[in-house]
């Protein structure tokens, strides 16, 4: 047994400072860890050589700063996590390992009219189909991120009254996708989730405090801070969506008026251009006919950019982010939509915080929130089941036997 303060359970304290820096990068170099860890070159290589004789690490070849180097990385085979990211209209799955490589991908509409047990029925079956068609172990998935659009309440893990899906609201999401896998699942919102995922492969790299902006049939955003999504105590942090621009402006959703969501939002937006451009118009194509050149969808799209700018003049006074990412089809505009939030930022926000802020668009566009999904899972999973050969599972169903045929797309 070991006891606290003992050489063993420091080492093994070592051990899983390296795995968990290893882990949350993805892939680093052996100085990298020293740096990340505060632990000595001596020692890290002395653990990564430990860690590479019991499987749990790769060791590659590379260059850092022009001299040679050795990238560590988790082995391929050590574990798989799975993420699942339901939107307005879609479902995505994804499938990766645990050394950030993405194995499979895929995503099919959803009816947003449909009730929360029939899309996590489709979930559980999108996700045997990835699996099946990966030829991956089911006892290697180490956890399950899993994204929905509205705030999840951080005791219950229900899903708030402002979620953009019908009759979803009060449904338990990981519960539920935890009964049908058998496995660990961890819950977040979209925009949470598009800032982890951009923070992880995307346009966040590199930088600890971030905002990412998705705009689509709402708008919302998630908050970094010190390298950590900030959900607050009741999971409601980064509702930008309902800063109030204007008292006396539209109803809201949310029973309020003029709030930033109903100058930006795609069903507030579209509106405004169908008796000129058609009823099934959509943000996708405001955004291809603004880049074509068509004045009223330019326009339009400067508008979006300038109330966007607003409520990130905000944040800025308030958190004094380093970097703004934009994402959803907006993101898709440039230089239209983001010269505009630039232009806002620099009129409402502290010059010193303007001055410090970076405004780029998403590198991830539509796969930002299935792959923070996998990110969450990856960064919520335990070192020592690594460590120790093991990974986490629960009682589960008779599966094959419960699925119905999925219905063809």
């Amino acid at each position: 047994m070991e006891t606290p303060g003992s050489q063993s359970s420091l080492h093994r304290a070592n051990l899983e400072r390296v795995v968990r820096a290893v882990r949350l990068a993805g892939s680093l170099t052996q100085a990298e860890i020293a740096r990340t860890t505060g632990l000595s070159a001596a020692t890290v290589s002395n653990i990564v050589r430990e860690l590479k004789d019991g499987g749990t690490v790769e060791v590659t070849p590379t260059s850092s700063g022009g001299r040679r180097a050795r990238s560590v990385s988790l082995s391929g085979d050590a574990g798989i996590v799975i993420g699942v990211d339901f939107g307005h209209t879609h479902l995505r799955v994804a499938i990766g390992n645990l050394a950030h490589q993405v194995l499979a991908e895929e995503a099919e509409p959803l009816d947003v009219d449909a009730s929360a047990a029939q899309g996590f029925d489709r979930a559980e079956q999108l996700v045997s189909r990835l699996i099946e068609a990966t030829g991956v172990d089911r006892s290697k998935i180490a956890g399950v991120g899993l994204g929905v659009p509205g705030p999840i309440d951080v005791e219950s893990g229900t899903l708030g009254s402002t979620a953009i899906l019908p009759g979803w609201t009060g449904a338990r999401p990981a519960e539920e996708l935890r009964g049908r896998l058998g496995v660990p699942v961890h819950v977040d919102n979209d925009a949470n989730l598009g800032a982890l995922g951009e923070l992880v492969w995307g346009s966040g790299r590199g930088v600890k405090d971030l905002a990412y902006i998705k705009v689509a049939s709402g708008v919302g955003a998630g908050l970094v801070i010190e390298g950590k999504i900030y959900r607050g105590p009741g999971g409601t942090a980064g509702e930008i969506g309902h800063i109030t621009l204007d008292e006396s402006g539209p109803v809201c959703r949310c029973g309020n008026r003029g709030c930033l969501e109903t100058f930006a939002a795609a069903r507030y937006v579209l509106p405004l251009l169908q008796p000129s451009h058609g009823a099934d118009l959509t943000m996708e194509g405001v955004v291809r006919l603004a880049r074509d050149g068509d004045p009223g969808c330019r326009r339009v799209i400067a508008d979006v950019g300038r109330h966007i700018g607003s409520g990130v003049a905000n944040l800025c006074n308030l958190l004094n982010p380093s970097r703004v990412v934009l994402g959803g089809d907006l993101a898709e505009a440039g230089e239209l939509v983001l010269g505009p939030i630039r232009e806002s930022v620099g009129r409402y926000a502290i010059p010193s915080a303007a001055r410090q802020l970076s405004v780029l668009p998403g590198a991830l566009g539509g796969r930002a929130e299935v792959l923070g999904a996998l990110a969450l899972a990856l960064s919520e999973m335990g070192d020592s089941t690594l460590l120790d050969g093991t990974l986490p599972s629960l009682p589960l169903p008779s599966l094959r036997e419960r699925m119905a045929p999925l219905p063809s797309r």
